[in-house]
């Protein structure tokens, strides 16, 4: 971390004189080559989410999360209402290009202007979305709608410590590992270990150019698997 000395000789961090708070999320449109991020709205999208989170096998995609899985549909379009009503979490919808329809669900969350802080979170994917590029580009959009349009300077993202896909996930898009906050959290009558991982403005260059190779065209074979891998790309790009 950069530092400075003050008056008294001490080290303190780097002077930031022209920061500026940066705005909260709003309900803009992000568009991607695979898909688009648009804010959730209940009558619009519960149908599709409902009908993509029911090709699931089970409830194991909601293990990890506060919330779900639910018994019919009108205890998710409930839960989809009261979540299109929240301004922290701001809550997304992902929406496949190719077929129109919405797939998943992400939020912005803990939104921290003072300090130029957020996180994301409450990211429900449904089988449609896990492992396919339109998942990934609907992560890369949501980073660069906080860095590079909203400016903020730090993006984090939480979870169960036990929850590997998650800790996985987060690995694979660039974050960097923090460290555990010993039973931080009580959900689901459980005690959580949280694991908390961060980008900051510094790393997302890098992090962006390498998206941005993995989501280009030429990086799938006509059956639409990766030819280099997120991760490999990252490590090509130098750092800044």
């Amino acid at each position: 971390m950069s530092k400075g000395l003050n008056q008294f000789g001490q080290p303190v961090g780097l002077a930031l004189p022209d920061w500026r708070e940066p705005p909260r999320p709003s309900g803009t449109v992000l568009e991607g080559r695979y898909c688009r991020i648009e804010k959730l709205g209940a009558e619009k999208h519960a149908e599709s989410l409902w009908a993509a989170h029911q090709q699931a096998a089970d409830g194991r995609d909601w293990t990890y999360l506060f919330f779900g899985p639910f018994e019919n549909y009108d205890a998710f379009a409930n839960f989809l209402r009261q979540s299109a009503r929240s301004q922290d979490p701001f809550h997304f919808t992902v929406i496949d290009k190719a077929s129109g329809q919405a797939l998943g669900t992400a939020a912005l969350m803990r939104i921290d202007p003072a300090n130029g802080v957020l996180e994301v979170g409450h990211i429900v994917y449904s089988p449609a979305l896990q492992r396919h590029r339109v998942g990934t580009e609907a992560m890369y959009l949501l980073m660069r709608l906080a860095f590079d349009e909203l400016g903020y300077r730090r993006y984090e993202w939480k979870c169960d410590a036990l929850n590997q896909r998650s800790r996985a996930a987060a690995e694979r898009y660039g974050f960097r590992f923090e460290g555990l906050f010993r039973q931080a959290i009580i959900y689901k009558g459980r005690s959580r270990d949280t694991a908390w991982y961060s980008i900051i403005d510094q790393e997302w260059p890098q992090i962006r150019q390498a998206f941005q190779h993995w989501l280009a065209l030429e990086n799938f074979d006509p059956s639409g698997q990766q030819i280099k891998s997120l991760r490999a790309l990252r490590e090509t790009v130098p750092q800044r």
